[in-house]
């Protein structure tokens, strides 16, 4: 009898673990090296994160390039990407195009990409910024990093701003982080998904200031063409 029911149970764990809708839910995808990775564009550089460097990862295992006006992206381990010389203070908005040209053609489920502001440190063990990034299944996720990472909505949002698509289909994203006095908000084509108080952000263990370098996020095996990465004043 025991025999029986450990034969069953072996039988629907190898069930589950074999079914790629199992897969896509459990997010246990490896991140792949891509060939010819690198940051090629003058005056950018990177960080992957931590824990894709722990598994042998680098900077070259991603890539960011130039092609025409867009900025062309392709990972790889999870990354964020700057220029030094991109810095914005006080209240303002940076905001950017996203164009994914075919969902999830290098994963097994939804991976989010997206603006960085508040970037203090970074590159360094005791960077700070926060991010807000857009999935091509209508979700978006505001996260951070402080140095260790934080998130204020959890595992991410559906919002009908967000733009959804099916597997393989081509989706653009609008997204936008601005700084207005006593809050920070995020916008996701011309809608604003979330608000929160600077003062639950510019605290310990997450932001230094608002004030800092701006740049790009990425999910780890993503690949998109940004355009109109841009501050303006508000």
């Amino acid at each position: 009898m025991r025999r029986t029911i450990f034969l069953t149970l072996a039988l629907v764990l190898l069930v589950l673990l074999t079914n790629p809708g199992f897969a896509q839910e459990g997010q246990n995808e490896t991140s792949r090296s891509v060939a010819g990775g690198g940051v090629m564009v003058p005056g950018w550089t990177g960080k992957i994160d931590a824990k894709e460097e722990t598994a042998g990862m680098t900077l070259n295992s991603a890539k960011f390039a130039k092609e025409g006006d867009a900025f062309h992206v392709v990972t790889g381990p999870a990354v964020t990407y700057w220029n030094a010389a991109n810095k914005a203070s006080g209240n303002y908005t940076v905001k950017a195009t996203f164009r994914e040209p075919k969902f999830m053609n290098l994963n097994t489920h939804p991976h989010p990409y997206g603006i960085v502001i508040a970037g203090n440190s970074l590159g360094t063990d005791q960077q700070s910024y926060l991010y807000c990034a857009a999935y091509g299944s209508g979700k978006f996720i505001v996260r951070g990093f402080g140095p260790a990472p934080f998130q204020m909505n959890g595992r991410g949002t559906d919002d009908p701003a967000v733009n959804k698509v099916a597997v393989g289909d081509p989706v653009t994203q609008e997204i936008a982080m601005s700084v207005k006095d006593d809050k920070i908000e995020c916008s996701i084509n011309h809608k604003v998904v979330a608000t929160y108080d600077k003062s639950a952000l510019v605290t310990d263990g997450k932001l230094k200031s608002t004030d800092g370098v701006y740049g790009l996020r990425f999910a780890h095996n993503t690949e998109v063409f940004v355009t109109g990465l841009k501050m303006t004043r508000n």
